[in-house]
Parts: structure tokens; C-alpha cells; sequence
């Protein structure tokens, strides 16, 4: 998956996290995800999501992994690579 592919994959499944309070458009925007109002409860689903859709595994307590958008989609795509 390319680079682009992979934002616009963990964008939807964020939005989906949410439940869809926070659009994928929202989220392509960028920044804190406490900023887009993506709570804890997303965040888990948001973990849940990314192991059963792309096989990635994330630590909740991994320090700066959930504050940024773009920290985020870097997380997935080294874990990606790593659990290949």
C-alpha cells in the first residue's frame, strides 16, 4: 500500500472510530487528535480497527503514537513493515 493509500485507509478507519463525528476530510487536515474531539473510547476502537483491518498491533501506552494524525499513520506504517 502506498504511502497516500495507507493516510487515506487509517483516515476512514479513524472516522469510523468516531462513529463519523470526525470526518475523513477532518482528519486528512491534520493535527492533534484531541483537537478533532477523537476520544478515548475512538482510540481503542481506532486500535481495535487497525489490528483486525490491517494487521497492525499498537501499544495504547506508546508515548506521542496517538496525539498527532500524521505521528499515527507513521506508527502504522512502521509497524506495518515490521510485522510483515
Amino acid at each position: 500500500m502506498s504511502p497516500a493509500d495507507l493516510r487515506d485507509r487509517v483516515a476512514t478507519i479513524l472516522s469510523s472510530a468516531t462513529d463519523g463525528e470526525v470526518t475523513t476530510g477532518e482528519i486528512l487536515g491534520g493535527g492533534s487528535l484531541a483537537a478533532l474531539g477523537v476520544g478515548s473510547l475512538a482510540v481503542l476502537r481506532l486500535v481495535d480497527a487497525l489490528d483486525d483491518e490491517l494487521g497492525v498491533q499498537l501499544d495504547l501506552d506508546a508515548p506521542g503514537t496517538f496525539d498527532d494524525f500524521d505521528d499515527l499513520v507513521r506508527t502504522v506504517a512502521e509497524r506495518a513493515v515490521r510485522d510483515d
